[in-house]
């Protein structure tokens, strides 16, 4: 199965989140030099056709995002941000490619997965090719800015191993869900803001806001994709449903539904997440009925929350406002 050839920028405003419009242009820049960098030798033609699948699965681009408005949020946006912007959303490709072989997954941003239609191999070693040209994209960089993104990655790859190994611990507890969250994804989102900031030379003090804003969004950003992945619309998600479930990986609102539910039913809960695959809808009616969506939801929007706080600091911008309307889109995808 062939996909079509396309150019990166196709689709490009469909893809692009409303608070990003100020930044539109600079997005554009940003998915043209990811292009560039994906562009295959003329006699690979096999690898040209995989690279140029991936273009054309341009997400929301919300780390590049929130690299280029934390820029202007502290400053300007200058060449240097375009590049870290692209780094970043690299790096996230990456992990999505190796991500949908361990979960499995069919549809990614609304069409089938590079290991669907090519094999689990093509798609592991097509993540370490966009990890291999970050290496080369970061060779002449600042060391502290090297060191930030390295250890970025680091602690992503760190997270996601945790809640690999916590799989099926029925008794891991909101805090210790938390930190898992906070270590794969919120850590990530925090670096963006945190290098956008830093390359726009602003103070200590507005480095550290944007920082925290970036943590607590991350937090509420996939605590939201958690329910998403229990209620979301395949065809609106764009993406495979269920997966967590299916992969025993407990989140928010289940973690919640094994502390209300009386023992005797906790043994139905177990069940059903044994064989989540038959009982999906079975799930996610309990988790309804006990209130455990509502209350991770209420979660997401406390934190999302705590990051508009963190910009209490900063004076009065556009890009404020649209640092502050991503947010709560973060959290409103799940209403």
């Amino acid at each position: 199965m062939q996909p079509p050839r396309a150019d990166i920028t196709i689709g490009s405003l469909h893809n692009t989140i409303a608070p990003f419009r100020l930044i539109q242009s600079q997005l554009d820049q940003v998915r043209q030099l990811i292009n560039q960098q994906l562009a295959a030798p003329p006699k690979a033609q096999a690898v040209a056709e995989l690279l140029d699948y991936v273009n054309t699965r341009s997400g929301k681009m919300i780390r590049p995002g929130l690299v280029l408005l934390s820029a202007e949020a502290a400053g300007k946006i200058t060449d240097k941000h375009i590049r870290i912007a692209a780094i970043v959303e690299m790096i996230h490709n990456a992990t999505l490619l190796h991500d949908d072989v361990i979960d499995e997954g069919q549809q990614r941003r609304g069409r089938p997965t590079i290991n669907h239609l090519w094999g689990n191999e093509s798609a592991v070693l097509l993540g370490d090719f966009l990890l291999s040209q970050v290496f080369k994209m970061c060779a002449d960089l600042e060391p502290k800015i090297i060191s930030i993104i390295a250890c970025t990655a680091a602690r992503t790859c760190e997270g996601e191993l945790r809640q690999i190994i916590e799989r099926q611990n029925w008794q891991l507890s909101e805090p210790e869900y938390i930190d898992i969250i906070t270590e794969k994804t919120a850590v990530f989102l925090g670096s963006c803001c945190r290098l956008g900031a830093l390359l726009s030379q602003a103070d200590k003090a507005k480095v550290e806001s944007l920082a925290r804003f970036g943590l607590n969004a991350g937090i509420a950003f996939q605590i939201t994709d958690d329910l998403l992945d229990i209620t979301g619309d395949e065809n609106k998600t764009g993406k495979t449903g269920g997966r967590d479930a299916n992969r025993n990986k407990l989140t928010l609102a289940v973690i919640h539904l094994l502390q209300v539910v009386d023992w005797k039913e906790k043994g139905e809960v177990y069940d059903k997440l044994n064989a989540v695959g038959k009982n999906k809808d079975a799930l996610t009616g309990m988790l309804r009925s006990y209130g455990s969506l509502e209350y991770a939801h209420s979660r997401a929007q406390e934190y999302a929350a705590q990051a508009v706080q963190a910009l209490s600091n900063l004076p009065e911008s556009d890009a404020k406002r649209s640092l502050i309307e991503t947010a709560r889109f973060m959290t409103n995808r799940a209403v």
